[in-house]
């Protein structure tokens, strides 16, 4: 076993007898029902270690979709009420195969790393390649918010943070992607977790000048957005942004819907998630 594979499990196996965050019900599940895509009030967490290194993709050869090839059936993570699975499992037994490949030959170690799996779902998933860098960390027990960002000399800090918790109750169960928080650039609607149909209507909340919306639906066994719309003018302080956006596919699974804006440094400056159900 290679030094940086034994640091990870000797980090993950401290994790687990953290206090897990939230209240808990019977059987000792964690009640996670804050809005993991944001929404008015709520703001990104204060970071506990902060860096500017570009951690990047993940290693060589390990396809950063490759335990996602089908749909999922729309179910929550467990022990997280109401916490849907983005990326890179849509559900726990493609969490518990890859736990199984890890044990026996340690497969894709990038999934315990939360750093690793919020920057391959920016930049691989989501297609936001200039977003290659950890702005900020903050893991709590089995969730973890980690800030991401453009790197260079101008730099607009963080473009969004993202929402992680451990996919599993094993001391090697994989970081998944549930969501983001959002503080100046939101998505409200749909709601976190609603049932939808196309053409989807979409919006939120917006600071910023001369803003450029774009709205993606997208699906982790899909290589391509299922649907797009762009691009909505928005701005000001805290005004509302509303568009739309028709999508193909993606029955019976979870979704990603992503909206995206910049245009003033890079392409992409700040971007906001949400999940939702398809019938």
């Amino acid at each position: 076993m290679n030094v940086w594979l034994a640091s990870r499990l000797v980090a993950v196996a401290a994790a687990t007898t953290l206090v897990l965050t939230g209240c808990t019900g019977s059987g000792g599940s964690t009640d996670a029902s804050a809005s993991p895509s944001g929404g008015p009030g709520v703001t990104s967490p204060s970071p506990d270690v902060s860096t500017s290194d570009a951690t990047t993709a993940p290693p060589t050869g390990a396809s950063p979709t490759a335990s996602a090839s089908a749909p999922g059936r729309g179910e929550s993570v467990p022990g997280f009420r109401g916490l849907l699975p983005l990326w890179p499992f849509a559900t726990l037994a493609q969490a518990e195969d890859w736990e199984g490949e890890f044990r026996s030959g340690g497969h894709q170690p990038w999934h315990l790393d939360a750093e690793q799996t919020a920057l391959s779902f920016t930049r691989h998933y989501l297609g936001f390649e200039g977003l290659d860098r950890v702005t900020s960390r903050s893991v709590d027990g089995r969730q973890a918010r980690i800030g991401v960002g453009l790197s260079g000399t101008e730099s607009t800090g963080t473009a969004a943070v993202v929402h992680l918790v451990r996919f599993g109750a094993g001391p090697d169960a994989p970081w998944e992607v549930v969501g983001t928080d959002d503080t100046t650039f939101s998505l409200t609607t749909p709601a976190y977790g609603a049932t939808v149909s196309s053409p989807l209507k979409v919006g939120g909340r917006i600071t910023g000048v001369d803003e450029s919306v774009r709205v993606e639906v997208r699906q982790p066994s899909a290589t391509a957005p299922l649907g797009t719309s762009c691009c909505t003018s928005a701005g000001g302080k805290g005004e509302p942004w509303r568009s739309s956006v028709s999508f193909a596919g993606g029955g019976g699974a979870v979704l990603t819907v992503v909206a995206s804006t910049g245009g003033h440094l890079a392409e992409v400056e700040r971007f906001t998630v949400t999940a939702v159900r398809t019938r």
